[in-house]
């Protein structure tokens, strides 16, 4: 397949002004509020207002939206800056940026986009419903109905585990259309769906392991009545796709979190390696932790090469391939970091009162979420297999 031209982007010297700010933001901001993130499961609305401001929610619309109009990698090095700090900073604007703005702009209509994008740019939360109890990657098994009533719909069902429900002011909520599993998935339709609508309700925030600050809850749609342009893009039966374009620039984004919070990991490694004693002599003079810590520079530098190179691709086109290796290599590889984080701090790594046991439960759910390893291995050789028949039929 030809690429497509490459979004221009951002001008490239504001863009690193831009990058020189958030670095100093992050440092002087973001980092020492951690403790209060933590402590109150909560971004300060402070905090979340001065986001707002640096256009944190508006990275990729375009400029006529209010946007800042950058393209795949230059969001994609903004997420993995902003990543540095706690993974919540990055949450809050995520599915604005990656998965909803995304949708929007590859599927919405002219309406759509002028009533949403706009909105989002300035700040307001989306999320995006997908995931069911019973239904994940296996939208066969999508229990979420959207019938037609009149020149609109009602949409029944639930989702689970959606980032930022708790907050959204808009859902984009995957629907089945059609009661039969329709070859290519075009039994799911996709809806904007407002979340102080008559019958949306939003669940408890769930408990988790990590990631404090990020909230995900159940979403419910009871009898929950929709115009007809709520559909997106105004075409039944594209909405799994639809999910699916969406899903590469989630996946680079969590992609890009990975290796942003990796190198936090690191260097807290090596600060702690440098400064704790053993034997009267600091342990990263032990060659065995020398080869933890060089061991997770080679794997970060490795991750951040591929995040690149997914990104620019991104950018040209379709790299399904691309996107779902690094989110796959990065996430993992960020695990492995946190695992060695710990193992150089030793009985101190097990102890809240360090970082790194911290550090090691917030990365276990980039590994899962936007598609786990496993399922991203299933995308990853059945596209390599289509490439093949289809360069063998050729």
């Amino acid at each position: 397949m030809a690429d497509s031209p490459t979004q221009t982007g951002m001008d490239p010297e504001i863009f690193s002004q831009f990058i020189d700010q958030l670095q100093r933001y992050v440092r002087e901001r973001l980092i020492p509020a951690e403790d209060v993130v933590i402590a109150n499961d909560r971004i300060p609305d402070d905090l979340v207002d001065e986001m707002r401001e640096m256009g944190l929610f508006g990275l990729t619309m375009p400029e006529e939206y209010g946007g800042s109009g950058m393209n795949v990698p230059q969001y994609v090095e903004t997420i993995r800056v902003l990543s540095y700090a706690l993974p919540a900073y990055r949450s809050i604007t995520s599915i604005n940026l990656g998965m909803v703005c995304s949708a929007l702009k590859n599927s919405g209509t002219e309406e759509q986009k002028s009533e949403w994008l706009p909105r989002l740019a300035a700040g307001e939360i989306a999320c995006f419903g997908l995931t069911e109890p019973g239904s994940g990657s296996d939208s066969a098994a999508m229990a979420t109905t959207a019938k037609r009533d009149g020149n609109g719909y009602v949409l029944n069902g639930s989702k689970r585990y959606i980032t930022n429900a708790p907050h959204a002011k808009l859902g984009l909520i995957m629907a089945r259309t059609n009661d039969e599993a329709l070859p290519r998935n075009a039994h799911v339709s996709a809806f904007l769906v407002p979340m102080d609508s008559d019958g949306v309700s939003v669940g408890k925030p769930d408990r988790k392991m990590g990631q404090s600050g990020s909230h995900i809850a159940d979403i419910y749609l009871d009898d929950v009545k929709i115009p007809g342009n709520a559909l997106l893009g105004g075409e039944e039966g594209r909405g799994f796709a639809t999910a699916m374009q969406s899903l590469d620039n989630g996946r680079l984004s969590v992609a890009a979190a990975s290796c942003g919070y990796a190198r936090r990991i690191l260097d807290t490694a090596v600060k702690y390696a440098t400064q704790r004693k053993a034997f009267g002599e600091p342990i990263s003079q032990f060659q065995l932790i020398q080869a933890m810590l060089a061991d997770s520079q080679a794997e970060i530098y490795a991750a951040e090469c591929m995040l690149r190179d997914a990104s620019t691709k991104a950018d040209r086109g379709k790299a399904i391939i691309e996107c779902a290796s690094a989110k796959m290599f990065a996430s993992e590889m960020c695990n492995r970091v946190a695992d060695r984080c710990v193992q150089v701090h030793g009985g101190a790594g097990y102890l809240a009162e360090y970082e790194a046991e911290r550090f090691y439960r917030d990365s276990r759910i980039y590994t899962i979420y936007e598609g786990t390893t496993q399922i991203l291995q299933l995308v990853i050789a059945k596209n390599m297999l289509r490439e093949f028949a289809a360069g063998a039929a050729a």
